[in-house]
């Protein structure tokens, strides 16, 4: 009768330890996940000033700055993290075309302005970029942790899902923002 007991207690105190570890790193992904976020929110900040820079020396290229207005407000709208990381792709993309149009006119590139706004935006992306890997570094240990037995006994009934990476979606996309000159 005693060993029943020590077996059921030790069956108990494995499954509140599994317990425990699997919400602490639910708690680390999602506070990865934050971190992303604010680095997204510093990146759409700073479009603006960028965009409008580029405005006052381009003005007839109407349709990229309006691209990149688009993507800016869907990134910020979507809440999901599957919709962000694709509306973020998006927003990558119209970036690149904003800076192939800013490429056209040299005195934009000798501009202070233009250059103190072009170093802050590679700042963000490289801070951007940490971030995106300490995400993908917590949820792949929390995905394996969920996916692992004898986790895997606790993980489902008790609602724990597998996250999503914040990857990129097509080839081109996997090419950084060029913010040199």
């Amino acid at each position: 009768m005693i060993w029943i007991g020590l077996i059921v207690g030790a069956i108990l105190i494995l499954a509140i330890v599994l317990y425990n570890g699997l919400v602490q790193l639910r708690v680390r992904s999602e506070n990865a996940w934050s971190d992303v976020d604010v680095q997204l929110k510093r990146r759409h900040d700073l479009i603006p000033n960028l965009v409008e820079t580029v405005k006052g020396y381009a003005a007839h290229e109407k349709d990229t700055f309006e691209n990149v207005a688009k993507c800016r407000s869907a990134a910020t709208s979507a809440t999901a993290p599957d919709a962000r990381v694709q509306a973020e792709n998006q927003l990558t993309g119209a970036l690149r075309q904003l800076f192939a149009v800013a490429e056209n006119y040299p005195q934009l590139r000798a501009s202070e302005q233009f250059l103190a706004l072009q170093q802050g935006l590679q700042q963000i992306e490289e801070a951007l970029q940490n971030a995106r890997r300490y995400y993908n570094a917590v949820v792949r240990d929390y995905n394996t942790r969920i996916q692992t037995f004898p986790s895997v006994l606790i993980a489902g009934p008790l609602g724990f899902r597998v996250k999503h990476f914040f990857e990129v979606s097509t080839p081109d996309e996997r090419e950084s923002v060029q913010v040199k000159f």
